[in-house]
C-alpha cells in the first residue's frame, strides 16, 4: 500500500518561473507488511504508537499537503490509501518505480514528499522548511541529511595482501572532532521532488539541495536491534502531536477526573465524596461515553488532537483510538495496550496517572515549536 496524506488547500509557489501557479503536493508513505528485516513493522507499535503512526502525525500537522490517502492503521491518523499493483510490490521493486505508478493515476499532483516510515522522529517543521526548497526557492529535489563525524576506512579482502586506507582523513594529521565539520550523510527521513524530475526516472538530480537535521531526530529503523534504541529516542524526540488541553481518566485509583456510570450508585457515593475533599471534576457517564465527552469537547471547543484520555479495557478501546494522545496502564488488557498511543510502565493504583501526567509534560515543549 501507499500512504498518502494530503490537505484540501493547495500552495501558492514563489518559485521564478512560476511565482503565481498553484501546485499539487502530495506526501507518500511507501509502506507494505513483507518487510524482510521486521514482519508487519510498518504497523508494529513503537512506544505505544504504530511505527508508520508517527511520521502520519507529522505529516498531517505539517499542513502543507493538498488530500489524505492512507488505510487501516493510517485511516487512524487522518489520511487514505493508494493500493500499490503487485508489478510494483517485489522485494526488488524501487521507490522510484512506486512513485512512478502512482503518478499515473494521480496526474493532478505536481510535488511528490516520499516520506519514510522507518524515520519516526520526523517533525512538521522539518517537513514545511524542505517544502519551501522548491515551492519557495525553485529546487528540483530535496532530501534529508544528517551531520556524522565518523572516520572511514578502505574495505579490502581479509584472504588479500592489500592493505585498508583513509578515505576522509590523513591519519598523518588525526583531527579533534571539534576541529572537523563532519560530513553530510542521507538520514533516510525524506526525499521532495517534483513530478518532472520523476517523469526523468531521477529522485535526486536537477537543481538539488539537502536539507540537515539534527543527529536526535535523525533515526532509522532497519533490523530489530535498532528497535529498543528508537523508542527511547521517540519518547524524547519524536513529535507528540497538537498540545493537550484536556485530559480524561477512566482508571479506578485516578484522582483527575473520574468517569462513573450513573446507574452505579456506589460509583456515584464515591464520586461525591471525591470531588468534595479533593475538588476533582467528576463526570457522570452513561453506556456511550463517547457521546458524553464529544458535549464536553463541543462545550470547550476542542478538537480529538486535543484531548488526553486515559483508559483501560476493551470499553475504551474506541476512545483510545480517537484521542489525539491516549493511554493505558501497564497492566491492561492486550487489546487496549494495542489501541493505546502510549503504555505506562506504572500499573493501577501504583502512578500510571502520575506517569502519563508527567509524559504529556515531557511532549509540550516540543509540540509547541510545531
Amino acid at each position: 500500500e501507499i500512504a498518502i496524506q494530503e490537505n484540501g488547500t493547495k500552495r501558492q509557489v514563489a518559485a521564478s518561473s512560476n511565482k503565481n501557479q498553484k501546485r499539487h503536493v502530495a506526501a507518500l508513505i511507501l509502506a507494505r507488511g513483507g518487510s524482510k528485516g521486521i514482519p508487519l513493522k510498518n504497523i508494529k507499535p513503537l512506544a505505544g504508537v504504530p511505527l508508520m503512526g508517527w511520521v502520519l502525525r507529522a505529516a498531517v500537522d505539517s499542513e502543507v499537503f493538498d488530500r489524505y490517502v492512507i488505510k487501516k492503521v493510517a485511516e487512524a491518523w487522518g489520511a487514505q490509501v493508494h493500493q500499490r499493483s503487485s508489478e510494483v510490490s517485489r522485494d526488488s521493486t524501487s521507490s522510484l518505480e512506486t512513485i512512478q505508478e502512482f503518478l499515473e493515476y494521480h496526474n493532478e499532483v505536481d510535488i511528490v514528499c516520499n516520506i519514510q516510515a522507518t524515520s519516526p522522529c520526523l517533525h512538521p517543521f522539518d517537513v514545511r522548511e524542505a517544502l519551501k526548497k522548491i515551492t519557495e526557492d525553485g529546487y528540483d529535489s530535496v532530501f534529508s541529511v544528517v551531520r556524522r563525524h565518523q572516520f572511514r576506512w578502505k574495505e579490502v579482502d581479509e584472504l588479500s595482501d592489500e592493505k585498508t586506507e583513509a578515505i576522509n582523513l590523513d591519519p598523518a594529521n588525526r583531527p579533534r572532532r571539534q576541529d572537523w565539520p563532519g560530513e553530510l550523510c542521507e538520514n533516510g527521513s525524506f526525499y521532495f521532488t517534483t513530478k518532472d524530475l520523476i517523469k526523468t526516472g531521477q529522485l535526486q538530480g536537477g537543481k538539488s539541495i539537502y536539507y540537515e537535521m539534527l543527529p536526535e531526530f535523525s533515526v532509522d529503523i532497519d533490523g530489530d536491534i535498532d528497535w529498543p534504541v528508537a523508542e527511547q529516542r521517540v519518547l524524547r524526540y519524536g513529535y507528540p502531536g497538537k498540545v493537550v488541553r484536556l485530559l480524561f481518566c477512566n482508571v479506578s485509583a485516578c484522582l483527575v477526573i473520574l468517569l462513573t456510570s450513573s446507574d452505579d450508585a456506589v460509583a456515584q457515593s464515591l464520586a461525591a465524596k471525591l470531588q468534595k475533599r479533593t475538588g476533582c471534576q467528576v463526570m457522570e457517564v452513561g453506556k456511550k461515553p463517547l457521546n458524553d465527552l464529544q458535549e464536553v469537547m463541543k462545550n470547550k471547543s476542542l478538537d480529538w488532537k486535543h484531548v488526553a484520555f486515559m483508559g483501560f479495557d476493551q470499553a475504551d478501546e474506541k476512545l483510545l483510538k480517537l484521542a489525539g494522545l491516549s493511554a493505558v496502564p501497564g497492566d491492561a488488557p492486550e487489546l487496549a495496550s494495542k489501541a493505546a498511543k502510549y503504555i505506562c510502565p506504572l500499573s493501577r493504583g501504583s502512578g500510571a496517572v502520575w506517569d502519563f501526567a508527567e509524559h504529556i509534560l515531557l511532549q509540550k515543549p516540543m509540540a509547541k515549536p510545531q
